[in-house]
């Protein structure tokens, strides 16, 4: 092991320059083309339907010749039976393209033990044809690695060219449409996608998506599998091994991007006086064969063979396609059905997957939609004109079946919905008596396809109809939401769109007044605040426990249930209440009624309080420091360290955790015994964060925490407010009174106001989102400036500035 270490370690120093020049290696140059086609047990294809040969394959191979060439090309075609193995000379055919025979072609039989067919177009010369054989037979492995990289870099830059023409054709057709279509086109193309292209200017997202296009392609599997044949084995063990290290970048670009063995430096050491052989990548489209060159051609002593591959001998490799979600169901009576799939990007960036239908099955039926690959939809789109006719009363089961070269496939299977008559949909029985008028109300519906929905709609008698919102939640479940706060109560007839139906399917509704429904009052002993639970709570107006009243706070509805928060300022009367206590409460309503609700006192819930807090600075802000006056403030780019003390009757234990976060909720996080967090004994715990890495460069505001335990959680206790600096560079003032100065540094608009008096009496307020290097303030009058900070500017903080940043300073 450590030996093979060792030489795989001396490989990559050693073609470290091949890898610099590979990104550079562009096939951009026009070369001849080839027509060719294969035949396979009586079936002929074109060559760009046929991802692999096997053995007794008949090909047929011509050069185009183009109207005014002028030289004349010998045609070879050679097979390959692996790196170590040279070829026999029998395996090599020729055709003289400029005479009457060769415009013919070849017509060549794939041999048994051929692993690569290599073509190859050389300028005539005496002896051309005996140089190529003994080229090759020479050094087989090395051809066989061109064939392979040829192969793999053909594949590899359909996939990309597929990928260039949809970007830029979006440019053309629609601008907005990339942002659609992008995140499609990189999922089913394995594409490297730079999401934050699709944050500029519409005008800007092509060339932004386009740029770099040699580190683009990704490294696809299967396409890897259609170009390693059974070579010797340690020449392939080796580069599979290389493609796993930081200098191959770990295998995530595909060989074609970070290939190890640079193709035109293999074919480079062939040179002899005469000849000189250099890589085309084919771009296949029908039977055509477009040769792309990386460097030009010579005609004159060396003269340039052209090497060309053509698909690896081996057993077929159908393609691994996979549903992006297993598990999700689609209408078949949508025009625009779209099965998503990935795992094979070939089928988008090729024509080796034809023949391609989804065969759709239930009992007593069974019928085939053709489908096309589409990689701007991300999937598989299927006509499904030919059910626009059939009555379907159950949901059926489709699997892909197509042809991958000349060998049939099956693909993944998928659940196929249809709008059912026999299984109308119906609203769900636990939610029989939650649609209440006055107020915006969610509904369950279920039993029909949810996947076949086009629309929700609802009305009353004698009113128009309101669409409704509506979500999927399940196969045969929908979740719609109907604003009724203008309705009445009585009837609700609810009409569901369906894709492929001939009327909506009807769901009779009965809408009912507000009432006030209670479930319970949960309160724990020692807090200020319980949760009432029911349904209409927002016409709660009080909660009384004899003398102790609770007033309303913030209501959560859900799915026809509220959760009311009740607060009370009785902390007397609120403490007298013990764990376990059954008391009474008596709800009153806004409408006067007064219900009962009995309930026992929860077990207290925890208890914390703030001991002590410091700072410790991670990095000066800039070369004029800034002194923050208000202890509570702490900068972003330091470390907090803050104590906290368990109010009795609360105990730590080592299991409990401190969340610590901003009071608006935006950002938070979580301290523990394996992050942050340390016991000092039963009472006291220590906390340790680091601002720069627990918040974003966007935290600032009140920081807030709280203690959590298996028990329940305490209330939010102030810890401090986040703030961040800007980094003052210098003050540069002109001699002279009465001169402004200026104040340079990065990050100004963290700024509020700047003043050179305590009193701003001559503040200057920076501007919202201020975005340069220099901001122009009056003249100080001293080596201290005064400054609010945008993140909290009540507190006036200071700023000492160098005496010798004032040239008439005394």
């Amino acid at each position: 092991m450590v030996l093979r270490a060792f030489f795989i370690g001396l490989m990559i120093t050693l073609m470290a320059p091949l890898f610099a020049r590979a990104d550079t290696a562009a096939f951009d140059l026009v070369g001849p083309d080839l027509r060719v086609t294969v035949t396979h047990d009586g079936v002929t294809l074109p060559i760009s339907e046929v991802p692999n040969l096997t053995v007794g394959d008949r090909l047929t191979i011509k050069a185009i010749p183009q109207p005014s060439q002028s030289i004349h090309y010998l045609l070879v075609a050679a097979f390959l039976r692996g790196a170590t193995d040279p070829p026999p000379t029998k395996w090599f055919y020729r055709a003289e393209t400029w005479t009457k025979a060769g415009r013919g072609g070849l017509n060549v039989s794939v041999p048994l033990g051929a692993q690569q067919v290599m073509v190859f177009l050389a300028p005539q010369t005496g002896g051309d044809f005996r140089a190529i054989v003994d080229a090759v037979r020479g050094r087989p492995g090395a051809f066989v690695r061109a064939s392979q990289d040829l192969n793999q870099a053909a594949l590899d830059r359909a996939r990309l060219d597929a990928f260039l023409a949809a970007v830029r054709q979006g440019v053309v057709t629609d601008p907005e449409r990339l942002k659609r279509i992008t995140p499609l086109l990189a999922r089913s193309l394995t594409i490297k996608l730079n999401s934050d292209c699709l944050e500029k200017m519409a005008e800007l997202q092509a060339a932004c998506l386009t740029q770099g296009q040699d580190a683009l392609v990704l490294n696809d599997g299967h396409s890897t599998s259609l170009v390693q044949t059974l070579t010797s084995g340690n020449l392939t063990d080796l580069t599979m091994q290389l493609s796993a290290t930081p200098q191959a970048r770990f295998g995530y670009y595909s060989p074609y991007i970070g290939a190890v063995t640079d193709i035109a430096h293999i074919l480079d050491s062939f040179r002899t006086a005469h000849y000189q052989y250099i890589p085309a990548l084919a771009a296949v489209r029908d039977d055509k064969l477009a040769l792309q060159l990386n460097s030009p051609p010579s005609f004159h002593d060396p003269m340039s063979v052209l090497v060309a591959a053509l698909p690896a001998v081996g057993p077929p490799q159908p393609p691994p396609l996979e549903p992006v979600d297993p598990k999700a169901a689609f209408c078949a009576t949508r025009e625009d059905l779209i099965l998503p799939v990935e795992g094979a990007p070939l089928i988008y960036a090729t024509q080796y997957a034809h023949d391609m239908v989804l065969r759709a099955t239930a009992p007593g039926l069974a019928i085939d939609l053709p489908v096309r690959p589409d990689a701007e939809k991300g999937g598989l789109v299927v006509d499904t004109e030919a059910l626009g006719s059939r009555r379907i009363s159950e949901d059926l089961t489709g699997v892909i079946h197509g042809v991958w070269g000349f060998q049939a496939f099956d693909g993944p299977s998928f659940r196929l919905q249809v709008p059912k008559s026999e299984h109308p949909w119906r609203l769900a029985a636990a939610d029989a008596q939650a649609v209440v008028v006055g107020r915006e109300d969610s509904i369950h519906l279920e039993g029909g396809a949810a996947q076949c929905v086009s629309g929700v709609s609802w009305r009353q008698a004698g009113s128009s109809a309101h669409s409704a919102a509506w979500q999927a939640v399940a196969p045969n479940k929908l979740v719609a939401t109907l604003p009724l706060e203008s309705a009445h109560s009585g009837e609700i007839e609810l009409q569901i769109q369906q894709f492929g139906a001939h009327s909506d399917a009807a769901v009779p509704l009965r809408a009912f007044a507000p009432t006030g429904g209670l479930d319970s009052f949960i309160l724990h002993a020692g807090d200020l605040a319980g949760e009432l639970k029911g349904a209409r709570l927002d016409e709660v107006s009080k909660l009384s426990i004899g003398a102790l009243v609770f007033t309303p706070g913030p209501l959560n509805s859900h799915s026809g249930k509220d959760e009311l928060r009740l607060e009370t300022s009785n902390v007397e009367d609120a403490a007298a209440l013990k764990e376990g206590q059954e008391v009474s409460a008596k709800v009153t309503f806004a409408d006067g009624r007064v219900l009962s609700l009995k309930t026992h006192v929860a077990p207290p819930r925890p208890r914390v309080a703030l001991i002590d807090k410091s700072v410790e600075l991670n990095s000066p802000s800039g070369q004029i420091a800034i002194q923050l006056t208000d202890s509570s403030e702490i900068p972003r780019s330091s470390r907090l360290t803050f104590s906290v003390r368990a109010l009795p009757p609360t105990h730590l234990t080592g299991n409990e955790t401190l969340e610590v976060a901003t009071t608006d909720g935006a950002a938070s996080t979580t301290l523990s015994l394996s992050k942050g967090l340390t016991i000092a004994d039963g009472g006291v715990a220590l906390a340790s964060l680091d601002m720069d890495k627990t918040f974003n460069a966007s935290t600032f505001g009140a920081l807030q925490f709280r203690l959590v335990t298996k028990g329940g959680v305490s209330d939010w206790r102030p810890l401090a407010t986040l703030v961040r600096l800007p980094a003052l560079r210098s003050l540069s003032c002109p001699p002279g009174a009465g001169q402004s100065c200026q104040l340079s540094g990065a990050n100004l608009f963290l700024i509020d106001s700047v003043s050179s008096d305590q009193g701003f009496d001559q503040a200057v307020k920076v501007p919202a989102g201020f975005p340069g290097q220099t901001l122009s303030i009056p003249r100080p009058t001293s080596s201290r400036l005064y400054l609010k900070l945008h993140d909290d500017p009540t507190v006036i903080n200071q700023a000492s500035v160098p005496l010798d940043h004032f040239p008439d300073a005394p």
